[in-house]
């Protein structure tokens, strides 16, 4: 459908599902999920392994054909972590996959497909086993991962650079750069004297933005009929 023809009423209801099912079924698979979570479509979310924590205000969505899955594997029971930070973006078909440390800072945003991971999960000769080697991958603060890039074991990326679609990240990243390619390398350096405006900046007041975001549907779909809407469901017309 061209526009959203759902009546107010059942979006509110649909938003306050999709809290409870977060609640209910994502939280508790976390160590923390902090405040203000925004998950949508949760049911193709999953979270799996101890010491996992995300922050205040995360957005995370999921698709039926790209879920999002983060998820601890350690060495052994208890073992492994991946902590990140407020107000992050986690886009669709991203994978985060962590045996030994995963840590990702504040409004780092992911786009769709990202991956990263801190291990090979097979040693080259031993492919029974891991690598004995623990090389846990940093992401700095504002650091913005492109499509279907992927951060692999030992990495660390300083604050603000950014990860080109599609780039393999295989070394230390400085702060404030542009990498792209396979491997990645700096193909741009970026001028933090100009300041940058981090997705924090948008969830200053969390409370207040939700509101605002409840006023502008309540706006938009409050004319909108319950019988016209089940039609366009079953019976839709050209505009719709």
């Amino acid at each position: 459908m061209r526009e959203d023809r759902r009546p107010y009423w059942f979006k509110k209801r649909y938003l306050q599902f999709r809290g409870w099912y977060t609640a209910h079924f994502l939280a508790p698979a976390c160590d923390e999920l902090g405040e203000y979570a925004t998950v949508m479509k949760p049911w193709y979310v999953s979270i799996s392994g101890p010491n996992i924590r995300i922050g205040r205000s995360a957005t995370i969505v999921g698709e039926v054909d790209s879920r999002v899955k983060i998820g601890v594997w350690g060495r052994d029971t208890g073992q492994g972590s991946i902590t990140i930070g407020d107000y992050v973006m986690i886009s669709p078909g991203t994978r985060i996959s962590a045996s030994d440390e995963i840590t990702i800072g504040h409004s780092v945003m992911m786009a769709h497909g990202v991956y990263i991971t801190d291990s090979d999960w097979h040693d080259v000769y031993d492919r029974t086993q891991r690598s004995d080697a623990v090389c846990p991958v940093r992401i700095g603060d504002n650091v913005w991962l492109g499509d279907r890039c992927t951060v692999l074991k030992g990495v660390t990326i300083g604050e603000n650079s950014v990860v080109a679609a599609c780039a393999v990240v295989t070394r230390d990243v400085p702060a404030n750069v542009v990498v792209a390619g396979n491997p990645a390398r700096v193909v741009k350096e970026l001028d933090p004297e100009r300041g940058y405006t981090p997705r924090g900046a948008f969830f200053k007041d969390p409370a207040a933005l939700e509101k605002f975001y409840d006023d502008v549907d309540h706006m938009v779909l409050s004319k909108n009929g319950t019988l016209n809407w089940l039609r366009t469901l079953v019976w839709p017309r050209r505009g719709d």
